[in-house]
């Protein structure tokens, strides 16, 4: 491109900029790789462990698919959408801010301030998306076909093991989201600069910088993962033993008693395979959208350039100057 956009020079995105990217980017992430996170979560689930661990991801899907049809692999996918939009609206928006704090003046080698944003980030995406991720959960196993729905599922946990059920593993969701996200914000933030030192506006680069982050931040963290599974799907288990655990500690001296170290890497694969293409498709979404929703009235010309290349269609200025929006197709 001859002629490429300032990214970094443009201001600061409004909050609900942030936000509403944020939410779009984390609806499209989760929704498209859906499937493959519902393998890892019944390949870590403890009473399956024996039978679906050794599974490849392609062997599983052909199995659930076989067994249960295809539609399976999509059990629970509302509540994703439902959750995922509001929660990573919040993330995003959470982290932008805190990353202006603690990064102040544009600071581009601030990897501390990236990583502690990003922390800020967990918690109040954590808090939000919890009893979703709970929900989801419950309707991946194969037990979970006995709901009809987001609402069916979410009456039926309230009802056997009251409002607790919803949080039982928000300590240890937090425990492994906040290094999670302080590896995956800071990593982003310091590839995307190896790769594209001159900052400007370049999808490639927040797509291989987004996925190489997800994934390591993923790789590190399964252990947690692992654990967090157990907790939320615990409710389910036809093991009384499985049933009966008590907060984190309880969960990891299980793991280990029937699984040893092993146990703790259950569905490492699927899981780094999950966040690899999600990250990608989120951080290249939310650039995207940021620049598409906040560059328009800052240099029509050059996001009109910027964006051609990815939509046929794009928002300019209008002939008097002003900064209503209007769609043209690429060849005006």
């Amino acid at each position: 491109m001859d002629d490429d956009i300032e990214y970094e020079a443009l201001p600061n995105s409004p909050i609900h900029i942030n936000m509403l990217a944020g939410a779009l980017a984390g609806i499209t992430e989760h929704a498209l790789m859906y499937p493959v996170d519902l393998i890892k979560t019944r390949m870590q689930m403890q009473s399956s462990a024996a039978s679906s661990s050794s599974l490849s991801v392609s062997a599983a899907i052909a199995r659930i698919s076989s067994a249960e049809g295809a539609s399976a692999l999509w059990r629970g996918v509302t509540s994703v959408i439902v959750g995922a939009g509001p929660a990573h609206a919040l993330s995003f928006g959470v982290y932008e801010s805190m990353k202006e704090r603690f990064c102040p003046n544009g600071d581009s080698s601030n990897v501390l301030g990236w990583a502690a944003a990003g922390a800020c980030a967990t918690i109040a995406h954590d808090a939000l998306m919890t009893p979703f991720d709970v929900i989801k959960q419950r309707m991946q196993i194969e037990s979970g076909a006995r709901f009809s729905g987001l609402q069916s599922c979410a009456t039926h946990i309230f009802k056997n093991e009251g409002l607790r059920a919803f949080y039982v593993s928000y300590p240890t969701t937090l425990l492994m989201n906040i290094p999670f996200h302080m590896i995956h914000f800071s990593s982003y933030e310091y590839v995307k600069q190896a790769l594209n030192p001159s900052r400007g506006y370049d999808p490639k680069s927040h797509c291989v910088a987004g996925g190489l982050a997800g994934g390591l931040a993923a790789a590190l963290t399964t252990p947690l993962d692992v654990v967090k599974t157990v907790l939320q799907t615990k409710g389910s288990s036809e093991d009384a033993v499985v049933r009966n655990i008590k907060g984190l500690k309880g969960a990891v001296g299980l793991i280990y008693r029937q699984s040893g170290w092993n146990g703790f890497f259950r569905g490492i694969g699927p899981r780094v395979m999950t966040h690899v293409p999600a990250t990608a498709i989120s951080w290249t979404t939310y650039e995207f959208l940021k620049i598409w929703f906040v560059g328009t009235s800052e240099a029509p010309s050059k996001v009109a350039a910027a964006t051609s290349a990815v939509l046929p269609f794009r928002k300019v200025e209008c002939e008097n100057g002003c900064k209503c929006s209007s769609v043209s197709s690429s060849s005006v």
